[in-house]
């Protein structure tokens, strides 16, 4: 039996900090490179990059915080809607915005490209915690509003939003959440 490697036992015990926890230092900009690097490398069949990154400073964070009120009001939102629409931004000191852009080309369905924006959020949550910083993958109500994400974020035709990753500096790690049952969720076929 093989040993078990550090990356395994990372990948077994990997846990998110949520985006409030997270606080100012944040990777500098060579820093956050080597994540999305990492983060890019995701299945892709293709070869198409049907996602791209927007990374999300502290004023950028705050223009579009400010900019979230307004939106959730024209929606007809009460002000816990809003204010958790807006607390994320308000909250975090660094986000990279993971934009999904399909490519019309046949032969690689719009789904294998929605599931490699999404693979493309998990590795940069989980290479941002491999690097000891805090990461947390977002979306809500103001992500999946393609109207107001296209007004802040200047997405083109077909973009959408697969998610914020917010990322910093946590000192807390937060209590494990319970996880799956994996004899209740696996089926084994022998036949």
């Amino acid at each position: 039996m093989m040993s078990q490697s550090p990356v395994l036992d990372f990948l077994l015990t990997r846990r998110s900090r949520p985006a409030k926890l997270l606080s100012a230092p944040v990777p500098d900009r060579a820093a956050l490179e080597v994540l999305l690097t990492a983060a890019a490398r995701v299945p892709d069949h293709g070869k198409l990059e049907p996602w791209r990154f927007i990374v999300l400073e502290k004023p950028a964070l705050m223009r579009i915080a400010a900019a979230v009120p307004a939106r959730a009001t024209e929606r007809g939102m009460d002000a816990e809607q809003a204010a958790k629409g807006r607390s994320q931004f308000d909250d975090s000191p660094l986000a990279v915005a993971v934009i999904a852009s399909p490519k019309g080309f046949e032969r690689i369905p719009e789904i294998e490209q929605t599931l490699s924006a999404g693979a493309v959020c998990l590795s940069l949550v989980n290479a941002a915690l491999a690097a000891g910083w805090g990461a947390s993958w977002l979306t809500g109500w103001v992500a999946h509003d393609r109207a107001f994400a296209a007004a802040q974020l200047g997405l083109a035709p077909g973009e959408w939003v697969a998610g914020f990753v917010h990322i910093g500096s946590c000192a807390n790690t937060p209590p494990d959440r319970p996880r799956p049952d994996i004899a209740a969720i696996t089926t084994w076929v022998q036949e």
